[in-house]
């Protein structure tokens, strides 16, 4: 284990066939006839003893004893471990779903200065980037004629569908290498904030810069792999043309799309092992696979809820610049009100542009926090990943340091 929030080396990971028997927990006081036990009614105040023997340094103290006249349960923490440390944003020890968003959010209140740096660069750039293709790249999407016969209000929908599509490509483009850039970085602040360590942007950088061309490569891979499960799903049907065919053009739709949330769930942990574990992307895909198992309906639930909240914050924040950009172009509402296809203009445009400043200011670290904690949050359940991180933020009672002098006695 290095001083970095690497945490630990790819070929060091313990999940394979790892299952706990090797944590020591503690015996159940009771007498000799395996009766109820029967605790001391002199007791000593809570917190106050101590073990027997001074800890050796260099080691790490081993399991609480009881001493004479001390009758009551030792203070213990997950599976009898000490309390746990909580030298950062979250305590170390399996976290429960407002531990994570509490955690992502304590995130960016903590580190606002470098969090706010990160999101609201890349949030300028990609809605500046958005709001001159939306002005001089995106075709017109042609009006549907309210008179039109059945075939010819089909063929103008899909002509409105085409070029709906075709202008949002770029913006999409955008959008997924603004996500890139702030998740790598996000990443390399969060990992610090759950040891109480600070970064600046610069040290983000530097040290998410080497990863970016394979996270870029995982990034575009999710998307090519959803749709070409999609494509082979729907490929059949589309190829009857049928009434038989549009019956099973809808059954693989919802049977490719079943198979495309659960493999991105499956693979939502690999963006972290990628940026922590600096694995290669085939690798972080079956490392998150691996950390996924057992616990997808979890990961998929938190997943969810989150997104949904952002969502729900997203639409607060831009409804009102919506309106105010409606009401300050040109046409107002008269366009909406008359039923044509509105143009708007730069007011809109940039009166919009910086509401998603805000909403993007918000969501990047919130949505980057919740996916890196549940990717902690599942090594701790799985490989003791706590006890790694205390040691490495110096948290007292987990032995010395990674680099500390007292490491090698």
């Amino acid at each position: 284990m290095n001083d970095t929030p690497g945490w630990t080396s790819p070929g060091s990971a313990p999940s394979d066939g790892q299952d706990g028997s090797g944590v020591p927990r503690p015996a159940t006081p009771g007498d000799a006839n395996g009766s109820a036990p029967q605790w001391s009614k002199d007791q000593p105040p809570a917190g106050q003893w101590s073990p027997p023997t001074a800890p050796v340094p260099g080691q790490a103290p081993g399991p609480h004893r009881a001493g004479p006249g001390w009758g009551g349960p030792p203070p213990q923490g997950n599976w009898g471990r000490p309390p746990a440390a909580k030298p950062g944003v979250i305590p170390l020890r399996p976290l429960g779903m407002g531990e994570i968003l509490d955690g992502a959010v304590s995130t960016m209140r903590t580190y606002w200065r470098t969090v706010l740096t990160i999101t609201v660069t890349v949030a300028v750039i990609s809605q500046t980037a958005d709001v001159l293709v939306q002005r001089f790249l995106a075709p017109t999407i042609p009006e549907i004629s309210s008179d039109a016969t059945p075939d010819e209000a089909l063929a103008q929908l899909g002509e409105t569908m085409r070029a709906s599509l075709v202008g949002s490509i770029p913006a999409i483009l955008i959008l997924v290498m603004a996500t890139l850039v702030s998740a790598a970085l996000l990443t390399v602040v969060i990992s610090r904030a759950i040891l109480g360590r600070p970064v600046s942007l610069g040290a983000a950088w530097q040290e998410a810069r080497p990863r970016l061309l394979k996270l870029a490569g995982l990034t575009l891979l999710l998307p090519l792999m959803s749709a070409g499960i999609m494509l082979v799903a729907l490929l059949p049907g589309l190829l009857i043309g049928s009434v038989a065919g549009g019956l099973l053009v809808g059954l693989g739709a919802l049977g490719g799309l079943a198979v495309v949330i659960w493999l991105m769930v499956r693979f939502s942990l690999a963006s972290p092992a990628l940026m922590l574990e600096r694995q290669g992307i085939i690798p972080s895909l079956k490392r998150s696979a691996k950390l996924v198992q057992g616990a997808w309906w979890r990961i998929f639930g938190i997943t969810v809820l989150t997104q949904l909240i952002l969502f729900l914050v997203a639409m607060i924040i831009a409804i009102p610049f919506s309106v105010i950009g409606i009401a300050v172009d040109g046409e107002g509402f008269g366009g909406l009100l008359s039923g044509s296809t509105p143009q708007f203009g730069w007011p809109f445009l940039i009166i919009t542009g910086i509401g998603g400043v805000v909403i993007n200011a918000i969501s990047y670290p919130i949505s980057a926090g919740v996916t890196v904690l549940l990717y902690v949050d599942q090594r701790i359940r799985r490989e003791a990943l706590d006890l790694e991180l205390a040691r490495a933020a110096g948290a007292p009672g987990y032995g010395p340091a990674p680099g500390d002098p007292a490491a090698g006695n």
